[in-house]
């Protein structure tokens, strides 16, 4: 039995907490899959059409975070860290249930995500995993934000940029090799926002939930949380975060190196759509363990959950 076959948790993981716009209490439930059934979104509250599949077709919006919505409008949003975290720890194949429209922000990480599914362990089944392969050099810009995918033979690279004007964040670049570094210091950082931009996010009623508590808050010079900043590049590599959950919405682990300036949710799945509107851009490929090494899967992470 191969870590390059398929892989799903052996047992039931749960969640609970605050819904970081909506400000809802919510649950969550992770459950078991079988082979090629992906991963897919289940709201319990809902008795009919209640199946979202988190794919890039299925993004319904972008700001602030990552909703999917199916053709009936059931939706779930705020997805990507948890994404993330399942991309991470190389599962293919699970149930979320979950009762409201919005994943919990936990500690505005995927920190309690991956831990708590380490906890519990991976089941490891007979079929091998698929990958996308990139073919071609494919790009996506606004103004002088864009975001950029070309081949790569066996990794996943991203190479991401920040620049803001407000002197604690600054211009931060981090650059990841996604199936072979140490990412904890990704899947540990939290999202953030700037003090002067609160009351515009919560006059669009985002950020109900939003507190110190899952969430890094600059104001000019200063983090205003007690605890400070979790490592040094927690704000570039949070975007890292997003980034790897987000491309998570193709269904699969990628063959690819990726370079982004400013970008988002909205770039990021704007480039998956331009992948994937034409067949010769890309390769599905069924991966044997004969056929590549074991740095597809994140090595760090393997020894956590074995």
């Amino acid at each position: 039995m191969s870590y390059l076959n398929q892989k799903t948790i052996k047992k039931n993981v749960s969640f609970n907490g605050v819904a970081l716009h909506s400000g809802h209490n919510v649950n969550i439930t992770i459950r078991s899959a079988e082979p090629n059934v992906g991963i897919v979104f289940k709201r319990v509250d809902l008795k009919i059409n209640n199946i979202i599949y988190p794919n890039f077709a299925n993004v319904s919006n972008t700001s602030l975070n990552t909703t999917i919505e199916n053709e009936f409008g059931a939706r779930v949003s705020t997805i990507e860290h948890l994404m993330g975290a399942l991309f991470c720890l190389g599962i293919d194949n699970a149930i979320i249930e979950i009762d409201n429209e919005e994943v919990p922000i936990l500690d505005g990480s995927a920190k309690n995500f991956i831990e708590k599914i380490s906890a519990v362990g991976l089941e490891i089944s007979n079929s091998p995993i698929k990958i996308i392969k990139i073919n071609k050099e494919i790009s996506f810009s606004e103004g002088t934000r864009f975001i950029n995918i070309k081949p790569s033979t066996l990794s996943l690279d991203i190479d991401f940029e920040l620049k803001y004007k407000n002197p604690v964040i600054g211009n931060q670049k981090n650059k990841i090799k996604v199936y072979e570094d140490d990412l904890s210091e990704v899947y540990n950082s939290r999202t953030f926002c700037l003090f002067e931009d609160i009351e515009l996010i919560k006059s669009k009623g985002l950020a109900k939930g939003g507190s110190l508590e899952n969430a890094v808050v600059v104001k000019d010079k200063e983090i205003l949380n007690p605890e400070g900043l979790r490592n040094e590049k927690e704000f570039v590599n949070h975007k890292i975060l997003d980034c790897i959950g987000d491309l998570y919405t193709t269904g699969y682990r990628i063959l690819a190196s990726i370079k982004c300036s400013q970008g988002g949710h909205f770039l990021t799945n704007q480039l998956l759509r331009k992948v994937f509107e034409n067949r010769e851009n890309f390769s599905l490929i069924e991966i044997q363990e004969k056929n590549l090494p074991h740095t597809l899967i994140n090595r760090n992470l393997l020894k956590s959950i074995a």
